[in-house]
């Protein structure tokens, strides 16, 4: 037996047409259900596109240390000892040279000189003049060797005679200089003589001296 039976013919169309729109509400429901669902999913963003956090402004601090100054090069400052000239070991007081040989020693002229050896020849008409001389020549430093006579010929004053470029010359000059006589270089009759300073006095030679 229907639901329907017993009502009448318009209260059956009207109970139909609600039970018609009930089904079509409901079918409208269902749709509007999977829909919105699906427009839901489709909405809510993906966990995995969410932008990653902001980075953080301050720098994070370096974990390396701050290399340390490197130390001063020790060829900076020269050893004081490596560059410096090493001292002459030389002593002053050589050997003495040969007389009459160049070169000489250094020193003032006189003190020089003395070591040179000095031959006195009398050429005077006075008796032991020259060994007269000779012992004021040693008194004041000067180096005689030889006390002669010289009768080769008359010499007109008391001279000092020596070879030029050797250093009888600078004995002869300071030996003149210091007895007030001449100093000659050797002339011709005594070229061949023995070295050293020949000094060859005459009569003037007391008035040579006084001077």
């Amino acid at each position: 037996m229907s639901v329907f039976s017993g009502l009448s013919r318009p209260l059956k169309a009207a109970g139909l047409a609600l039970i018609g729109l009930a089904v079509i509400a409901g079918v409208i429901g269902g749709v509007t259900a999977l829909t919105g669902g699906e427009s839901n999913d489709t909405a809510q963003p993906s966990q995995s596109s969410n932008p990653p956090p902001p980075a953080s402004s301050s720098p994070a601090p370096s974990s390396q240390a701050p290399a340390s100054p490197a130390p001063p090069s020790s060829s900076a400052s020269p050893s004081p000892s490596s560059s410096a000239p090493a001292p002459t070991t030389t002593a002053p007081g050589g050997a003495q040279p040969t007389p009459g040989a160049p070169g000489g020693q250094p020193g003032g002229p006189q003190q020089v000189a003395k070591w040179v050896t000095v031959r006195v020849y009398n050429n005077s008409t006075i008796h032991g003049l020259a060994a007269r001389a000779a012992e004021d020549f040693k008194a004041a430093g000067w180096n005689v060797a030889e006390v002669s006579n010289y009768s080769s010929g008359i010499i007109p004053a008391t001279t000092a005679y020596y070879r030029p470029g050797t250093d009888e010359e600078t004995a002869a000059k300071a030996l003149a200089a210091e007895f007030g006589m001449r100093a000659e270089a050797r002339f011709e009759g005594i070229q061949q003589s023995s070295p050293g300073v020949i000094v060859i006095v005459t009569n003037n030679y007391q008035t040579a001296k006084g001077k």
